[in-house]
């Protein structure tokens, strides 16, 4: 049975799932910050999962990439999957605007987070649901 690491837990908002990876919104209005996480137990590195897995896991991660970089007009996208601190296995999709709090330098450890006001995450929940497609289930639905 999945579960969410805790640290992931403690740090994100739930957005909804795609059919492999169940979406988190970190909770860090800093930035536009979006973690994929595989709802696979006991995967901590991406080789360990099938084939077709593999493989959904980037399609996944590049059309959260895409439509986020299109509908939130960013400049650039990070992408990465680290996994020092949090062994689950989880990709993070990071929207970077010239003026946002890091940049140009990366987003880890930059600055304290500021975590979002109701009314943000709102705002970024309807917009999601505008851009993202059909086969995704909203944490709300």
């Amino acid at each position: 049975m999945f579960a969410l690491d805790p640290r992931l837990q403690n740090d994100t908002l739930p957005i909804g799932d795609y059919p492999l990876c169940r979406l988190l919104l970190c909770n860090d209005s800093n930035y536009l910050w979006l973690i994929l996480v595989p709802r696979i137990d006991g995967i901590s590195e991406a080789f360990e999962l099938d084939a077709a897995d593999q493989q959904r896991l980037w399609q996944e991660t590049t059309a959260l990439a895409q439509v986020v970089h299109q509908g939130f007009a960013v400049d650039k996208m990070n992408i990465g999957a680290l996994g020092n601190v949090v062994s689950q296995l989880h990709v993070h999709v990071i929207a970077r605007k010239r003026d946002d709090a890091a940049w140009p330098a990366p987003v880890w450890g930059k600055h304290p987070a500021v975590p979002y006001i109701p009314e943000q995450v709102a705002a970024i929940g309807a917009r999601l649901r505008e851009l993202l497609p059909a086969d995704f289930t909203f944490t709300q639905d």
